[in-house]
């Protein structure tokens, strides 16, 4: 169901803000770049990614926002976005981006990104020999679904879990947990297109704090609650955000990229969102203006 914004003036533009059925109004983050697209002329309408009677092509531009329920549907997701004509971020780079599998092409890219074991279905799995703490996670996943922490005393219940995804068909990642995340935590890095040309920019930047404490036991709802707060990146981690940024495809919204620090200090890559991330609008009293513009210049 559609949940238009009103104005007193007609809109120049519209545009559809994609969210899933559990967030048909959006969240309240999102919801922050509502004003400032009207005040630049552009009617923002939430819609249901998977809503049958969603006309697409009545809008100038769909911009992915928070379609979280795709996760155990992602064929049916990336079908839908190839149906979509104007769509940001564009089909073919949520195709490559909703399955992590992409951080082995960063990597052979020279981006230093966090070392990364894939177990397929049917494949037999031992526990990492280095006997420190690791991260077990499906390689199509959001929001720490299905993620867990495990140790040298937890081999049968990260066998398990990896047992569960691989009797679902899902390909498996298995990360060492850097530790710093306990204590520095994650940084998001995020950009936007610029308008006047359509090249990705830093934005701001926001801190995580460290969400997984042990093996998995599910999470209540679409995704785990985060702990957030403004943070300014160092210039280390700036460059790698860049270097990121610059083996990407052109064309893009927005990015963000995730990055926890290793035993040495030096940054790694975590995950790169160009699909549905958070942008974290309210951490940063400019960014809501920043991405508005970015929409409006992408409408011409």
């Amino acid at each position: 169901m559609s949940t238009p914004v009103h104005s007193s003036t007609r809109a120049e533009a519209r545009v559809a803000l994609v969210t899933c059925a559990d967030l048909a109004e959006l969240e309240p983050d999102d919801q922050l770049i509502v004003e400032p697209l009207r005040a630049l002329g552009v009617e923002a309408v939430a819609e249901v990614w998977d809503a049958p009677d969603v006309d697409w092509d009545a809008y100038d531009l769909a911009v992915l926002r928070s379609p979280w329920d795709y996760i155990g549907r992602r064929k049916e997701f990336v079908a839908w976005a190839h149906s979509v004509a104007r769509l940001a971020n564009p089909a073919p780079v949520v195709e490559w981006n909703t399955d992590k599998r992409y951080l082995a092409e960063l990597a052979a890219a020279g981006v230093p990104v966090i070392p990364t074991t894939f177990v397929g279905p049917g494949e037999v799995w031992s526990p990492p020999a280095s006997g420190g703490d690791y991260v077990i996670k499906p390689a199509v996943s959001a929001g720490s679904l299905d993620t867990g922490r495990y140790g040298p005393g937890h081999a049968a219940e990260a066998s398990a879990h990896i047992g569960r995804l691989q009797a679902d068909g899902r390909l498996v990642m298995v990360q060492p947990y850097l530790p710093a995340v306990d204590t520095y935590g994650e940084t998001a890095l995020l950009y936007f297109a610029d308008p006047a040309d359509g090249k990705l920019v830093f934005s701001h930047a926001i801190r995580k704090g460290p969400m997984l404490s042990g093996p998995y036991t599910g999470v209540p709802g679409l995704y785990k609650e985060e702990q957030i707060e403004p943070r300014v990146p160092t210039a280390t981690e700036l460059a790698v955000g860049d270097a990121v940024i610059a083996v990407l495809p052109e064309g893009l919204l927005y990015a963000r990229v995730d990055l926890i620090p290793d035993e040495a200090g030096n940054p790694l890559l975590v995950e790169v969102e160009l699909t549905e991330p958070s942008l974290f609008f309210g951490y940063d009293l400019d960014a809501p203006a920043r991405f508005a513009a970015a929409i409006r210049a992408r409408l011409g």
